[in-house]
């Protein structure tokens, strides 16, 4: 029988690199979204939770997963979702948050959001940013067993909680998967993403990203621009500081928020658990900064 280190293999743990990802704190909103049906549901939240921006300043968001009629408030099928925000401009926070909510679940028929937080830090009010868009015509009622904003539209109506809370977790956890082929890249990548949705109070915003980034760069303006030694096809132009071992191809990174450290954790050591045995995957890594930029470095080793 093979022998076992909290689950990982004595003859794939070498795979694992003795490196650390650096990781940081952030405000957080868990929201739940409901809908009539479910393909509405999924187009609210994925497109909610879209296109990641905390790096520039914007909110990054996720699906967590998708929950029972027997799990919400007002007994239909939902969606949980995380919204992120690096810094303590809580009113940039609220304006962010209200374009997500507003241009991506408001105008899409059936849905409503509800505060999702537990224990939170504080709350971020919805009437100001999202309530008027009832034009004043929007009321506050109780229902489901919360006061809820209730905001007249063409296919009446929607709904959204009066406040949602906001917490404090972490941001930025991540490792590399370093592979030979593509399909091992999509492979890995998926049953990742589908252990990460089992589990609760994290998100993966990336999904499956293909661009590893570093804080030092020639166009400033931009922001974040791509790890040039750990991308395959630079090896040859730059032999003397490429960082990519010579069977690797392909470099995708898996991202990992959540609301406390100890499911950070958790969630990225099942993560890699979970592919340690995918034919074409032959390393394990993770980005970090010379541990010059996160306020906590955690070794990958050290998870297990």
């Amino acid at each position: 029988m093979l022998t076992t280190i909290f689950g990982v293999g004595m003859d794939n743990k070498n795979l694992i690199e003795d490196t650390f990802f650096e990781c940081f704190s952030g405000k957080y909103i868990r929201a739940l979204i409901t809908a009539d049906d479910k393909d509405t549901l999924k187009q609210a939240a994925f497109d909610s939770t879209s296109t990641p921006g905390a790096v520039i300043g914007r909110i990054e968001g996720g699906v967590e997963r998708f929950v029972s009629p027997d799990e919400t408030p007002d007994g239909r099928d939902g969606a949980i979702v995380q919204y992120w925000f690096g810094s303590d401009d809580l009113e940039k926070f609220e304006l962010e948050l209200s374009y997500r909510i507003r241009q991506d679940i408001l105008v899409k028929p059936f849905t409503r959001v509800f505060n999702y937080t537990t224990e939170p830090k504080g709350t971020i009010g919805m009437m100001k940013q999202v309530g008027h868009c009832g034009d004043g015509y929007e009321w506050i009622e109780n229902k489901y067993g919360r006061e809820m904003i209730n905001i007249p539209i063409a296919v009446p109506d929607f709904q959204i909680e009066s406040e949602l809370g906001y917490g404090e977790g972490i941001m930025g956890a991540n490792f590399w998967y370093m592979c030979e082929t593509k399909e091992s890249v999509l492979k890995a990548g998926k049953i990742i993403i589908d252990e990460l949705y089992k589990l609760s109070g994290i998100i993966a915003p990336f999904g499956i990203c293909s661009a590893a980034s570093k804080v030092e760069t020639n166009y400033p303006w931009i922001g974040p621009t791509t790890n040039h030694p750990y991308c395959p096809s630079l090896k040859k132009n730059l032999e003397y500081i490429s960082k990519v071992p010579n069977n690797v191809k392909y470099i995708p990174e898996i991202v990992i928020n959540g609301i406390n450290m100890g499911v950070v954790k958790e969630a990225t050591k099942i993560a890699i658990e979970s592919i340690l045995n995918i034919d074409g995957v032959v390393k394990i890594s993770a980005g970090n900064f010379n541990g010059e930029l996160g306020e906590y470095n955690i070794n990958l080793l050290d998870l297990f």
